[in-house]
């Protein structure tokens, strides 16, 4: 039943001590993943802190690795400066070719990250915690059958007085948690089921089928249900979260992304792309703009050979 799964598999961030992670961590290797684009802003803080706390204070992490996903301002130096490794995601690989989105920065750090276990966290936080890594670790380093940890956490929209705390997940309350009601149930315990911050075991993750762009977080979701299954997922309690929010034509192609990563796993044919029509005032009134949107998916990293074809 959902409520059981829920409460078995519900934690809070202060579950755990950073001495009972470190206990349960022992050899595992643990890897701090940031796709980031034109995140120059933000990105140097959020290395700072996450490098003084669970680096050099405990050495929880054992890296962190910014993917610099095509960025045109300066998150590349910066992140490199406050002790990132930094790879540019057009760089790792090249004969696999490179395409835009976070998607595609995720798949390509399986290539220059050694940790047995990835943390994913997105570039642009501006109210956040460090505590945000290690409760994301809690349950995958004390419980050997979860696979997959969703973070969830109070998300406002920063724009307005009087919004509420859950506000800023438009696309997550107006995409994907219909989606989810309507054709996977199992997952409507999850409370952001589009949360960037998320940790997953990287053998499993190298199984999964990748969407270069927004909609990785719940094709993985997806696929672990009908993988091991939903008690191999967990969510933790991380507080509060806030960042910068996309323009609402913005959002209409991550929907779309989201909705195409959907298709594809309900046995539906999926094109590479689709031609989105969307209207902005004009001269004349009203003008139709066209914008292709890429909904093409990386194959499991487990089914490449060393030349990087499909074995």
């Amino acid at each position: 039943m959902i409520d059981d799964w829920a409460t078995r598999r519900t934690y809070r961030w202060c579950d755990w001590s950073l001495a009972d992670l470190m206990a349960a961590k022992a050899a595992t290797k643990v890897s701090l993943v940031m796709p980031a684009r034109n995140e120059a802003a933000t990105v140097g803080e959020q290395v700072t802190r996450i490098r003084a706390a669970l680096v050099d204070t405990v050495e929880l992490l054992d890296e962190i690795v910014v993917i610099d996903s095509d960025s045109t301002d300066d998150t590349a130096s910066i992140a490199s400066d406050a002790g990132a490794v930094v790879h540019r995601a057009a760089d790792i690989r090249p004969d696999l070719g490179w395409r835009s989105g976070k998607g595609e920065a995720m798949w390509k750090s399986q290539f220059v990250t050694s940790g047995d276990v990835i943390v994913f966290m997105d570039a642009d936080l501006l109210e956040w915690d460090t505590h945000f890594v290690p409760g994301l670790l809690g349950p995958l380093l004390t419980e050997p059958d979860v696979t997959l940890v969703k973070g969830f956490y109070e998300r406002p929209m920063l724009e307005g007085p009087s919004a509420s705390s859950y506000d800023g997940g438009r696309v997550t309350e107006l995409v994907a948690r219909p989606l989810i009601a309507l054709l996977f149930p199992e997952l409507r315990g999850l409370v952001q089921p589009l949360a960037g911050e998320w940790a997953v075991r990287r053998d499993w993750f190298a199984q999964l089928s990748v969407p270069t762009g927004y909609a990785v977080e719940l094709a993985a979701l997806i696929d672990t249900l009908r993988g091991p299954g939903p008690d191999a997922i967990a969510q933790v309690d991380l507080g509060r979260r806030a960042h910068s929010h996309q323009a609402l034509l913005d959002l209409g192609a991550m929907a779309t992304q989201i909705l195409a990563a959907v298709q594809a796993r309900v046995g539906l044919p999926a094109e590479g792309s689709v031609d989105l029509q969307q209207f902005v005032p004009g001269t004349d009134g009203v003008a139709p703009r066209t914008r292709s949107v890429d909904t093409v998916e990386r194959p499991p990293l487990a089914s490449l050979d060393p030349t990087g074809e499909s074995a």
